[in-house]
């Protein structure tokens, strides 16, 4: 990814190399904060009304299709308004009086990994330019979709029906307010670090070449997803750290003009079916799920699905809100 504007660093001293980077960081940071801060506190104050429960019970009929037990559905609920970690505490509680088997929980968990923090990473969609109608039906659906796969292929095989054996649980207890403020406070602190880095880390790839390495590797997969070399470097930070980070950056190149719609259209679906790839792997095996399923079947998943798409794909202006700078006077 082209950093807009910037020099390159054989030009810049060390301090303006990292008042060039703070500044692009605190753009894109205080773009996120407007989507973020006021979602977080929509879904603590649906949470603390019953919100979750509420759509848990929408979507309790859905399991069935999946074929889960309906006790989960309020797991996949916690995941949709809130985030993995909220969700797995939920599992953890059931797991002390259900059991469940590995192809249940791997089921449970692609679920999880495609169709976590709606609102916040919807939000992200959005202000690039992806609708809420494209969003929501695609990560819904998707996660509906390769759930009954994988779970059609363990029934198939009989494969995976052990009982789960969890690795590890955490002590589970009820953060005062107090306390779920602190960590929300963290967490943005902490993406505000990540960016800076993630910024900083693509301006040095792009000087040592190595950006260009990277193009040359990623060619065979951005041909199958008919997608341009300028969406290249947004689309692997989404995949390996998550769509947050990923967006962050591609809201920063949307603004600039370096992205058109199409390539940030397939961009935003993809890393909405497949993000992440290392922590929440990860943290979908601490439930004790098939890794076979959650990392090599979601990214196969994805890639079909977003090939498919981009071949399929209508007129992209009928698809996509209006971008941040759409329709300004240019300077």
């Amino acid at each position: 990814m082209a950093v807009p504007q910037m020099p390159p660093l054989a030009n810049e001293s060390l301090v303006e190399t990292l008042k060039t980077v703070t500044r692009e960081t605190v753009r894109v940071y205080i773009t996120l904060l407007k989507i973020m801060v006021p979602v977080i506190i929509i879904v603590k104050i649906l949470d603390s009304i019953g919100g979750v429960q509420l759509l848990a019970s929408l979507l309790s009929p859905l399991m069935a299709l999946v074929g889960l037990p309906d006790i989960l559905v309020i797991v996949w609920a916690t995941a949709m308004v809130s985030n993995l970690y909220a969700a797995m505490t939920v599992f953890y509680e059931l797991s002390s009086a259900y059991t469940f088997t590995v192809a249940e929980v791997s089921v449970l968990s692609v679920m999880l990994l495609i169709s976590h923090g709606l609102p916040i990473e919807g939000g992200i969609a959005k202000t690039v330019g992806v609708r809420w109608s494209i969003t929501l039906p695609l990560r819904i659906g998707g996660a509906l979709l390769l759930g009954a796969i994988v779970m059609a292929i363990y029934q198939w095989g009989d494969w995976q029906q052990q009982p789960i054996s969890l690795i590890w649980q955490p002590e589970l207890k009820s953060p005062s307010f107090l306390g779920w403020c602190i960590e929300q406070l963290k967490m943005l602190g902490t993406i505000f670090f990540i960016i800076w880095l993630l910024i900083g880390l693509l301006r040095l790839l792009r000087f040592l070449g190595i950006e260009r390495f990277m193009h040359w590797l990623l060619t065979p997969f951005l041909r199958l997803l008919t997608m341009s070399r300028n969406a290249c470097n947004a689309t692997i930070i989404g995949i390996t750290l998550g769509l947050s980070f990923g967006g962050g950056l591609l809201i920063n190149e949307v603004q600039q003009g370096k992205i058109d719609k199409r390539d940030t259209l397939l961009s935003i679906c993809f890393l909405g079916l497949c993000h992440s790839l290392i922590e929440d792997t990860l943290l979908m095996l601490l439930l004790g799920a098939d890794i076979n399923a959650i990392l090599w079947g979601r990214l196969v998943f994805a890639i079909v699905i977003i090939a498919l798409m981009s071949r399929f794909i209508g007129k992209v202006d009928e698809m996509s809100e209006p971008t941040p700078n759409e329709g300004k006077p240019g300077p």
